[in-house]
């Protein structure tokens, strides 16, 4: 689960790495003034959409730092994220092994950074 003040912080940071009013932030983004402000003040949680928003517009902010503070901003050259040093096109969908617990898998979704994703049911 996201630490909300921390959070707040790390996208603080953001904005003042990039010189950002919180109003010209959500302009850069395309999300409503006042979405900034309830993050800002703690009042809302970031949604998935705005966390997707963020990282689509501002390449140099790293998922994980992002949301739980692991990983550096602003990001280096070469992420330590697998996925990232992988092209989409060599990703590859292996069989799902023989059930070995009591824990099965629902669904595996693959998030790209233009903001689409694509759900996987074994």
């Amino acid at each position: 689960m996201i630490n909300n003040s921390k959070f707040i912080e790390r996208l603080q940071k953001v904005m003042q790495h990039y010189q950002l009013s919180a109003a010209t932030f959500a302009d850069e983004i395309n999300v409503q003034r006042s979405s900034i402000s309830h993050l800002l003040s703690g009042r809302n949680k970031p949604s998935l959409d705005f966390v997707l928003k963020v990282l689509a517009r501002y390449e140099t902010v790293d998922l994980y730092w992002l949301l739980n503070g692991k990983g550096s901003f602003p990001k280096k050259e070469q992420s330590s994220s697998p996925m990232q040093q992988q092209s989409h096109e060599s990703i590859s969908i292996a069989k799902v092994p023989p059930k070995t617990s009591d824990k099965e898998i629902e669904r595996i979704v693959i998030f790209y950074a233009d903001g689409t994703f694509k759900n996987f049911h074994p």
